[in-house]
């Protein structure tokens, strides 16, 4: 008996046409392939509602059998529903990022096993293989699920969760110091898991074998079966009610309908070329480096294209193969762009297309380290693709109100681990820290950012209930709170983040371990937008020797780190570290980006963020120039004299280069065509919409050399900055802004290394 060995080049997934996809599907497979059936408006709507209904019931299903606590508590999990060829009829509103590749996986699959080892009726496929699709980085474990009806495949279900821990040198199969894919978890390729309704008993213990919390893997693999099993079920009686042809019918037309949706509020937005750039901080234990991510988004008619090229070369653990880059762009255009259309992602992903060279951070190649995948360079993608298509908003009235900046960026990634002696068990337990889960949310043209709202990818996300943490884990939370002055200043306020102190239980001993990893603590990913600031640096602590708890007759809790006493260390980007007894473990995640120059906001609306303690009184004086007087109301007059000063340093401040204060004469404004909150184009001139001053010409974005920029320490972004970006990295590190030369309004506030490109290209083929 011999088969082909198949080389690298074969555990790699690309989008194919459907003409392709059936030319390299066996014959022997048979598909259901109708659905040219005529369908009434209410047979459509009731069939298209239960489809969504039942990826809905897979969640519950899902949460009610797992016992890992990333699905039952925090939602990190999604579903999808299928057509025989893999595209997606409905989409569940868990992790989007799940599902950004699913379809591929199901085309791989129907490609390589359709004759050996066969696709028939009963059978479930596990996958957790990043090059091939159906989840980000190998701890996403896939099961996919084909539908059969009259001996024909009507289509697939689609169950995936991340898990705990599938293996590798680190608990949670995370490890900073990895030099390929060999240093992780193993990926695996499309295994047939279920066979004729039955799981594989060799395959399920293989799988499990891999984890140091096989019970929980184990538990989960069932769990996502029985998902897809009663997703079938369903699915089937609906096709028994309706007919296979009527079903089939609506699910290609709730693709269609997507498509032709998406396309059409494509059609009225301003066609251009936009650009943006942002980074990954260090490759892996021990580097210093900033690795850049490239993206230009060219909108032509009703398509958008996402230029990848220029992105730095693979290195380290920062990469994700081409389907966690397209999961990427899924994530952030379905929420972003089709917020207001059902996501039949299989039509939605008809609008785009990726270019990207081979062998970057975002379309790495075998063998290298992809385990930080999708809160790494996928994750980092998705910003700069929020980024470029907000910009392409802004310029169009009609859609201003769907600008978002950055929201928290990316996850804040701590995995504790250990073993639990309370109560004597000697119990192993591996633990990451989901409380970041409630990151802050971008601020918006008409509103500032929900305060610890979540997740832009993950509709349902949650953080954990934090005695449900300490019930399952031998750690006592001193607080969690949301985190005053954390949002990102603007005319519109960033949402707030939070943070969180964690100590051993008082009956544990011994030392923990720590894997740590996240961005954004020296060049924020939460970036703003239209001269607002970004929302605050990530920040991760271990405090040594604390004064405080053990807890035990502890009269009081503490109000902050600067109470804990002991010796503060500071975490890297990508390390490892320790907790023990006398330790406190301290994490900060991201908020969201403000939009506007924060000199610009209502003054009222500063005193309210004052009163509500999402704004220090200090932060109200300092950033938005805001004075309140003894009684906490407004001092008109030191605010104009503060907000004047302000002004005036940008003016003269260290770093200013460019044109400086200028007195103008005012321009009559109504011809004019808005860029964003601040820049408008007036007979092919760039002008400032708040004094009337001409900047430049826009083409070729020449007006960029005709602003004000300024260059000083990223504190002066405000205190929500960490102080020294020099922990993390070599390269200086800045806080740009650009600057009007009439009014010195910010038009661009950035934290960045210095020598982050101008913005030239953003305007280069703007309308």
């Amino acid at each position: 008996m011999t088969s082909r060995i198949p080389g690298a080049d074969e555990f790699t997934s690309r989008p194919l046409s459907r003409e392709e996809l059936l030319r390299q599907i066996s014959p022997a497979l048979r598909l259901h392939q109708a659905g040219d059936e005529q369908v009434d408006a209410l047979t459509y709507e009731v069939v298209r509602h239960r489809l969504w209904a039942i990826t809905q019931e897979m969640g519950e299903t899902l949460r009610r059998m797992s016992g890992s606590h990333v699905v039952t508590e925090s939602n990190d999990f999604n579903f999808s529903i299928c057509d025989e060829l893999g595209e997606q009829v409905q989409v569940g509103t868990y992790n989007i990022g799940l599902i950004g590749s699913m379809d591929l996986a199901i085309t791989w699959t129907l490609r390589h096993r359709a004759d050996n080892p066969g696709i028939a009726e009963g059978d479930m496929f596990l996958c957790n293989d990043p090059w091939i699709g159906g989840g980000l980085h190998q701890n996403d474990a896939a099961i996919l699920a084909p539908i059969f009806h009259d001996g024909e495949l009507f289509g697939w279900t689609t169950a995936i969760a991340h898990q705990v821990d599938l293996g590798g040198p680190r608990p949670g199969s995370f490890s900073p110091s990895a030099q390929d894919v060999f240093g992780e978890a193993v990926p695996t390729p499309p295994l047939k898991v279920v066979r004729g309704g039955v799981l594989q008993r060799d395959v399920a213990d293989a799988w499990v074998r891999r984890s140091r919390l096989p019970h929980l893997v184990g538990l989960d693999l069932r769990a996502k079966v029985a998902a897809n099993k009663n997703a079938i079920d369903q699915v089937l009686r609906l096709v028994a009610k309706y007919g296979a042809g009527t079903v089939k019918a609506v699910m290609r037309r709730m693709m269609d309908d997507a498509e032709h949706r998406l396309r059409a509020k494509l059609g009225n937005l301003p066609d251009g070329t936009w650009t943006a750039v942002g980074y990954q901080e260090q490759s892996g234990t021990g580097d210093r480096n900033l690795h850049a991510i490239k993206v230009a988004m060219t909108k032509e008619g009703d398509r958008l294209v996402f230029d990848f090229r220029g992105t730095a070369g693979q290195t380290g653990i920062i990469n994700c193969p081409y389907p966690g880059l397209r999961a990427g762009i899924v994530f952030t255009v379905l929420p972003l762009l089709a917020g207001d259309i059902p996501w039949a992602a299989g039509g939605l992903m008809r609008c785009f297309e990726i270019i990207t060279d081979e062998d970057t951070i975002t379309n790495a190649s075998f063998p290298a380290a992809v385990g930080k995948g999708p809160f790494g360079p996928a994750w980092g993608a998705g910003n700069l693709v929020a980024e470029v298509l907000a910009k392409m908003l802004d310029a169009e009235p009609a859609h201003r109100a769907d600008v978002q900046s950055i929201c928290n960026g990316t996850t804040d990634l701590c995995v504790v681990s250990g073993v639990d002696v309370r109560g004597g068990a000697g119990k192993r337990f591996v633990s990451p820290i989901f409380d970041v889960m409630a990151g802050g949310y971008g601020a918006q043209v008409h509103h500032d950012g929900v305060d610890t709202g979540g997740r832009l990818i993950i509709p349902s996300a949650r953080a954990p209930d934090v005695e449900m943490t300490e019930y399952l884990y031998p750690l006592v939370a001193l607080w969690r709170r949301e985190q005053i002055d954390s949002g990102g200043p603007g005319r519109q306020r960033g949402g707030m983040s939070g943070s969180v102190c964690y100590v051993q239980h008082p009956d544990q001993s011994g030392r923990m371990s720590l894997v740590v990893s996240g961005n954004g603590k020296a060049a924020n990913q939460n970036v703003g937008l239209a001269g607002g600031h970004p929302g605050n640096s990530q920040l991760d602590l271990v405090v040594r020797g604390i004064d405080l708890p053990r807890l035990a007759g502890a009269k009081s809790i503490p109000a902050g780190l600067g109470e804990l006493g002991g010796r503060v260390e500071v975490l890297p980007c990508e390390g490892e570290s320790d907790l023990g007894p006398g330790d406190a473990l301290y994490l900060h995640w991201q908020a969201g980006g403000g939009y506007g120059d924060p000199l610009l906001r209502q003054a009222d609306s500063v005193v309210e963020d004052v009163r509500q303690a999402r704004v220090s009184a200090e932060a109200a004086r300092d950033v938005y120039g805001v004075v309140l007087a003894e009684d906490g109301e407004v001092d008109a007059t030191a605010t104009g004299d503060a907000r004047a000063a302000l002004r005036h340093r940008r003016a003269t401040g260290a770093g200013l280069t460019g044109p400086g204060l200028q007195v103008v004469s005012p321009v009559d404004l109504t011809a004019a065509r808005r860029l964003d909150d601040n820049l408008a184009v007036l007979d092919s001139t760039v002008v400032c919409v708040h004094c009337g001053t001409k900047i430049g010409p826009l083409e070729g974005g020449a007006f960029v050399t005709g602003l004000a920029r300024r260059e000083t320490a990223p504190a002066e972004a405000g205190p929500h900055i960490w102080h020294d970006p020099s922990e993390y990295v070599d390269e200086e590190i800045v806080f740009r802004q650009l600057l009007c030369p009439g009014c010195l309004t910010a038009v661009s506030s950035r934290v960045v290394p210095v020598s982050h490109p101008l913005p030239h290209d953003d305007y280069r083929s703007a309308p």
